[in-house]
């Protein structure tokens, strides 16, 4: 069945420029628009969309005001928010994606018209395709376990890697990628964590300028332990989860014998900026292999290099399981490629976390 989608905009041309985008993608459905938050509701309710693009910034109702009502309906919509590259709507979209919205946009406004059109019906496909792949609900209540994954048996064989020899062993930094639904999972991980915890929390997040910033704020008014954007020449400290800057590429060195943050302009890696890849694999050498390395939700395969670098270093790698991942792109890169030594549900992350924190004081003292 095609997926039926809700456009929701106040502008009358950018209604039509979404609802022509979404045509053009294939089995998708636009079954309507709606160009206030009221009547985004009513259609809702009336329509049960599968996918509603909404606009952040609206006279009257505006977007957050629909997405809370939605989720007090409980209905089962996913929200894409569409947001503007601005401060304001930067603070607008991380309580969005904290609410339960699957994933925003930007408003493409910097190229030429016929430029932004295909960037926002690429943003747009990418989107629509993570919501395809969303697992089933039987999926999502069943006991996670490997067998589930729809691959064949020596695939499934080969989906946990053999243990890394400092798996039980010493590490200096928690390395973290994630992307989409990533401010909901970092916020449920990182308020779980204690204040003292014992080694730096590196995070590379997939945002544009301003958002992580947001998010760092958003979180850390939530968590015991320090959550800040990193910048460069930052100490990198335990208490401390450090998230790279949107737009910047964050990597980890040693300076006089202690870690370090540097944030670089250089090129996107695999069109990721900031990279999963550039953070894990600076951090592998800055450490010789003392750290862990997680990869949780998201799209795409930013990590996987990273992850294999980490893992030849001598480091461990978790993987976040499909059941509790608002999309399953990324960890599913690295299961399939026998890289992670566990697979965990979103909501074992935080004590597994501290278990290894403990070890490394009980190591330490």
């Amino acid at each position: 069945m095609p997926i039926s989608a809700l456009v929701v905009d106040d502008s009358l041309l950018f209604r039509k420029v979404v609802r022509d985008c979404l045509a053009q993608i294939g089995d998708v459905e636009v079954i309507g628009v709606a160009g206030d938050g009221k009547a985004a509701v009513e259609k809702i309710r009336r329509f049960r969309p599968d996918v509603v693009t909404l606009d952040v910034e609206m006279p009257g109702m505006d977007g957050l005001a629909v997405l809370r009502q939605i989720k007090r309906d409980r209905l089962p919509t996913k929200i894409i928010m569409l947001s503007a590259l601005t401060e304001r709507g930067a603070d607008a979209t991380t309580e969005a994606l904290s609410l339960g919205a699957f994933d925003f946009i930007l408003k493409p406004s910097h190229g030429s018209p016929e430029k932004n059109l295909a960037e926002l019906k690429d943003q747009l496909s990418q989107r629509i395709s993570a919501v395809r792949r969303r697992p089933t609900s039987a999926s999502k209540t069943a006991k996670p376990s490997i067998a589930r994954s729809p691959r064949s048996t020596m695939a499934t064989k080969r989906a946990v890697a053999a243990p890394s020899r400092r798996a039980a062993g010493l590490i200096e930094a928690v390395l973290i990628g994630i992307s989409t639904g990533g401010p909901k999972a970092l916020r449920a991980l990182l308020t779980q964590l204690p204040a003292d915890y014992s080694v730096p929390i590196i995070i590379v997040q997939h945002m544009p300028p301003m958002f992580t910033a947001s998010m760092a704020r958003d979180i850390d008014r939530h968590a015991k332990l320090d959550v800040v954007e990193a910048a460069d020449e930052m100490p990198l400290i335990g208490g401390t989860a450090y998230i790279a800057p949107g737009g910047k590429h964050l990597e980890v060195h040693r300076v006089a014998g202690s870690l370090r943050a540097c944030v670089t302009d250089a090129p996107p890696e695999r069109n990721c900026k900031p990279s999963v890849n550039v953070m894990f694999r600076t951090a592998s050498d800055a450490t010789g292999g003392r750290v862990l390395g997680a990869i949780m939700t998201g799209m795409g395969d930013d990590g996987l290099a990273g992850c294999q670098h980490l893992r030849n270093a001598g480091g461990t790698v978790w993987a976040q399981d499909e059941a509790s991942c608002t999309v399953f792109g990324m960890p599913r890169q690295i299961i399939e490629a026998g890289l992670a030594d566990r697979i965990l549900p979103l909501n074992q992350f935080a004590d597994a976390l501290i278990q290894t924190g403990q070890k490394r004081l009980a190591v330490c003292h």
